[in-house]
């Protein structure tokens, strides 16, 4: 099985910590020498292993934060 290359280039913070100590984080990750992209997945505490994530462009986090915005907003009565 081929290594995974990657570099966290910039760590954004923590969501959440479970049980295990693994973090769910947003970072900014260059993934095989590529331009770096948003990424949200859980790490170990020393970040050598990394769980499946969620990687999006500047645009894709875009969208998705005017998204979260609706999705939270408090219903009007």
């Amino acid at each position: 099985m081929e290594e995974i290359k990657f570099e966290i280039v910039k760590n954004f913070g923590v969501l959440s910590t479970a049980k295990s100590g693994w973090n769910m984080e947003l970072n900014l990750v260059s993934w095989s020498e590529k331009p770096p992209k948003l990424d949200i997945r859980n790490w170990s505490p020393d970040h050598k292993k990394m769980s499946k994530g969620v990687t999006l462009t500047e645009g894709e986090a875009a969208a998705l934060a005017e998204l979260l915005v609706l999705a939270l907003a408090k219903p009007e009565n």
